[in-house]
């Protein structure tokens, strides 16, 4: 009796080091989208860490070693891609030291891989500020791209995770359905804000504007990543007086200065987007993030 008793203390330590057998899949996702997403396709199948908070500009993060130490013990890790991380990602993965997870191998996913991108340069030209030259990297702002990238990343987390492929398919249908008639309620609701003219602070809202018809007619950085100097500013509002715009756009995490600024000199009304989950009070998941993006754009366009 005492025996098996000991037996079963010395057990249990090495029990635990084994780890279940249904142990969750540990997923790093870049930014707050795509760990949504996983989150949506994954349940309680998944055990998600992100890197990134929707306060934070995606480009101007540090591969710091909480964050290299989270990517060590990830089986997947979920980015954009198309360069939107080229300043850390790398830097983290290779310092990881986690095979698993890189570049080429299945536990890396890099969402931008399965949409379409917009504002591919022709030529590339450090001069011309923080180009991308797979094209614009913010395709989350469209929701028919997360559609798209829901569809593959559902493939892949059966890939990496068979042994639950079926709960992960079914989970994949399931919100494809969700989310398919949430598109068409969101398009219903934006249509008069079609062919409406706006200005960005910052081309992050490419997607955003190719799928609701909104006409970017003005930039206020004058290169990507570059902050407006007052002249600018001028020579933007300058530019303006012959247009009516109907809004100046910038995502949550910017500095809205230069948007309050149009807004204060041309009466404008800025326009703050959530950009990603977490952006605003409303945006708590990926379905408030579009309930909430559209809400405000209508709000300030004068349509409900």
């Amino acid at each position: 009796m005492i025996r098996n008793a000991l037996i079963a203390l010395l057990a249990a330590p090495l029990a635990l080091l084994a780890g279940p057998a249904d142990a969750a899949l540990r997923v790093f996702a870049c930014e707050p989208e795509w760990g949504a997403l996983v989150q949506e396709l994954g349940g309680n199948l998944v055990e998600v860490s992100v890197a990134t908070g929707a306060l934070q500009d995606p480009h101007q993060i540090q591969a710091k070693p909480s964050l290299i130490a989270r990517a060590r013990n990830a089986d997947l890790v979920v980015c954009t891609g198309a360069e939107l991380e080229i300043g850390w990602l790398p830097i983290l993965l290779q310092q990881s030291g986690n095979a698993k997870v890189q570049p080429g191998q299945p536990g890396n996913f890099a969402a931008a891989d399965y949409v379409r991108k917009l504002d591919v340069p022709g030529q590339l030209d450090r001069s011309q500020g923080d180009v991308h030259a797979a094209g614009n990297p913010h395709v989350q702002t469209d929701p028919r791209n997360i559609a798209q990238v829901a569809t593959a990343l559902g493939t892949r987390l059966q890939q990496v995770d068979p042994a639950h492929a079926a709960e992960y398919a079914r989970r994949q249908a399931d919100f494809a359905q969700r989310w398919q008639q949430a598109i068409a309620r969101w398009s219903a609701q934006a249509a008069p804000l079609k062919g409406a003219p706006v200005v960005s602070q910052h081309k992050a809202f490419t997607y955003l504007y190719d799928w609701l018809g909104l006409k970017e007619v003005a930039v206020l950085e004058p290169k990507p990543g570059v902050e407006p100097t007052a002249s600018h500013l001028q020579g933007v509002l300058s530019a303006l007086k012959g247009t009516p715009v109907r809004m100046v756009i910038h995502a949550a995490y910017q500095d809205p200065r230069a948007s309050e600024w149009l807004n204060t000199n041309a009466g404008v009304p800025a326009v703050k987007l959530p950009f990603t989950v977490g952006g605003s009070e409303g945006a708590k998941d990926l379905f408030g993030l579009f309930d909430d993006t559209v809400a405000r754009l209508l709000a300030a366009g004068g349509k409900r």
